[in-house]
């Protein structure tokens, strides 16, 4: 299945996505899809207390269990739904900041925003940018009239993130075997 974006496949690394996704653009952030050369940052990350105890564990915990994650979730996501989470980059340092995008899971019938950051590039107000250019490139690009986001009750810094890009509280559902999360939306356009 060809992506309507496409216009010839980016080099990734040691990876080629077969379909190009459309990117984001905001002042002080570059978006790029995930590489193999993100393995360092994805493990500091994903291995992060805060991720963990917010997000949960992915199965990565070392250099080596990088590819399969790309693989199974953001390099399959870009072929499936021409989008997926994106490596976050300072757009002056090009220091990696953390990941954002939108996703498409089996279990939620709306794409949700998803985005976590590395611990030192919290409350810089880098998730409420990436979150605002990914609504935007939502609609522009996909023509969606809805986002939705996931997050536990617990997280106060990203349920002020959410309401901050205008998402409100629709209640609380169960994504898979994990514990109840709290289901914010916004509409688009």
């Amino acid at each position: 299945m060809t992506h309507p974006h496409a216009k010839g496949p980016p080099f990734l690394g040691r990876y080629t996505v077969p379909v190009p996704i459309p990117l984001p653009e905001s002042p002080r952030l570059r978006y790029a899809p995930l590489v193999l050369d993100d393995a360092e940052f994805l493990v500091e990350l994903l291995t992060d207390a805060d991720f963990l105890r917010y997000i949960g564990d992915r199965g990565v915990h070392s250099v080596a269990d990088v590819g399969r994650y790309l693989a199974e979730g953001p390099w399959a996501s870009y072929t499936t739904n021409g989008f997926g989470l994106l490596a976050l980059r300072e757009t002056a340092s090009g220091a990696p900041v953390g990941i954002a995008g939108l996703l498409k899971r089996p279990s939620l019938a709306d794409v949700d925003l998803g985005y976590a950051l590395l611990p030192a590039f919290r409350g810089r107000g880098y998730a409420r940018e990436a979150g605002a250019a990914l609504l935007a490139l939502a609609e522009a690009a996909f023509g969606l009239r809805r986002v939705i986001a996931i997050v536990t009750p617990d997280n106060a810094a990203s349920i002020r993130t959410l309401t901050a890009l205008g998402f409100r509280a629709e209640g609380r559902l169960r994504v898979g075997a994990a514990d109840e999360v709290e289901c914010y939306a916004v509409a688009l356009g």
